[in-house]
């Protein structure tokens, strides 16, 4: 859970608008190197994921680290099909020393949203219709970087552009969301960060 402190962090959900109008913001109360392979092998299209915070390949910042303030990074995405009706994400750790380290898990991401702001909440359903489950460090949302010292270790944050809502509960982990996924996907995008703690 993010510390009193955070509490005013804001998350923004930018949406996309019809051609022609401006695109407004709202407040939202609420991965592909060595990515598994997908559980349907429809075609797919390619999504653009960028963050300000970080390019592609870059250390991701502290603040977004379990030694700073532990917040989502900003994310915005571009290239979605016409078709999509939401989007999931999935972010993890392929360099963990058990295996792969869910980091955090979003779906139903309204399809005319084209950004998540910095922070987004950890709870379990946003008014956006937004939910988001369990990370593998047991915490519903967000759980950032925070490797044992060492070797830095890359976090993929994934994207996917799906043709349906999800109809499953907030809390699920992510084999429950990749079941669910499967046979909607629509496009794919990702996009890495590098992080490591230094030995005392």
């Amino acid at each position: 859970m993010l510390p009193i402190c955070r509490a005013r962090a804001v998350s923004l959900l930018t949406r996309a608008m019809p051609a022609g109008r401006p695109i407004g913001k709202r407040v939202a109360s609420a991965s592909f190197g060595d990515m598994a392979a997908p559980r349907d092998d429809s075609p797919t299209r390619h999504l653009a994921l960028t963050s300000s915070s970080f390019r592609d390949g870059e250390r991701i910042p502290v603040r977004h680290t379990c030694d700073g303030e532990d917040l989502s990074p900003p994310l915005a995405w571009t290239g979605a099909p016409v078709e999509t009706r939401t989007f999931a994400l999935i972010c993890d750790d392929p360099d963990a020393p058990r295996g792969t380290w869910v980091h955090w898990l979003v779906w139903n991401l309204p399809a005319d949203a084209v950004e998540m702001g910095q922070g987004f909440p950890p709870r379990p359903e946003l008014p956006s219709g937004a939910r988001q489950g369990i990370n593998d460090g047991g915490d519903l949302g967000y759980g950032g970087p925070c490797p044992p010292p060492g070797k830095p270790h890359r976090y993929f944050f994934r994207l996917h552009a799906l043709d349906t809502a999800i109809n499953i509960p907030p809390g699920v982990n992510r084999s429950d969301l990749e079941t669910a996924m499967a046979g909607h996907i629509l496009a794919r995008g990702s996009l890495m960060a590098t992080y490591e703690r230094r030995k005392e």
